[in-house]
């Protein structure tokens, strides 16, 4: 076969490209290698494309990695429905263990969900995206929480999730720092969002946003800190 007819049953060959394929195979590499390994240059090679053409879907780095977040958080947005909120207890333990699955299925993945910046800078990993935190909110105020019993749960629910997570991920293999070596950003525009909603679309978060914003990180420490405390306190004298 000729050189020319190659390089056309290798373009015949390769997948067609979209945002969704992208990110599942930026997400299956990540899987394999963690994101440090993470290159357009590999992406491409993999999916059998010239890494230009990878542009025309996702703006390199940032882009990239937010499409694979949104995409390990997505099923935990479609997991959270109305039958799990019978009783609030429930309903926390089904987002914790939801979480953690994440975690065990991806731990290569799941320090970037921890330490990417959320949609909104008051907002807290890894229960990080505006929908999920609405969700988590209405469900806790539903069933008797007030606004600031219901900020706090949240605050101290993702605290607890992210020290046990962050964790576990790195028993696993992890690196839980920041990506540091970028990837190729390119010059093209962002095609499309990964359905983050505004804060129109979520009314809990926007009417308190004011309560999320406060920093409180200084009791929350100390509030931890003395729970641990005392529990380490009972088991010695039971």
């Amino acid at each position: 076969m000729t050189e020319r007819g190659t390089r056309a049953g290798n373009r015949s060959a390769a997948p067609k490209l979209s945002r969704d394929v992208i990110v599942r195979t930026a997400l299956a590499q990540i899987d394999r290698s963690g994101a440090q390994g993470l290159s357009m240059r590999s992406l491409a090679q993999e999916l059998g494309v010239e890494a230009m053409s990878l542009y025309r879907y996702v703006h390199g780095r940032e882009d990239l990695l937010e499409g694979v977040v949104a995409l390990l958080m997505g099923d935990l947005t479609s997991s959270l429905d109305d039958e799990l909120s019978e009783h609030w207890q429930g309903f926390l333990q089904t987002v914790a263990h939801e979480v953690r699955l994440i975690a065990i299925d991806h731990p290569m993945a799941f320090p970037l969900v921890a330490t990417r910046h959320p949609s909104a800078p008051w907002l807290r990993p890894p229960l990080r995206s505006v929908d999920v935190v609405d969700t988590f909110l209405r469900t806790l105020i539903g069933h008797g929480f007030s606004d600031a019993q219901a900020v706090s749960a949240y605050r101290s629910f993702s605290s607890f999730l992210l020290g046990h997570l962050l964790l576990e991920s790195a028993v696993r293999g992890a690196e839980t720092g920041p990506v540091e070596e970028p990837l190729d950003e390119g010059n093209a525009a962002i095609p499309e969002g990964d359905g983050k909603l505004g804060l129109d679309d979520a009314p809990e978060v926007r009417r308190l946003r004011s309560l999320l914003s406060e920093d409180r990180s200084d009791e929350e420490f100390e509030i931890s800190l003395e729970l641990l405390l005392d529990r380490l306190n009972r088991q010695l004298t039971q």
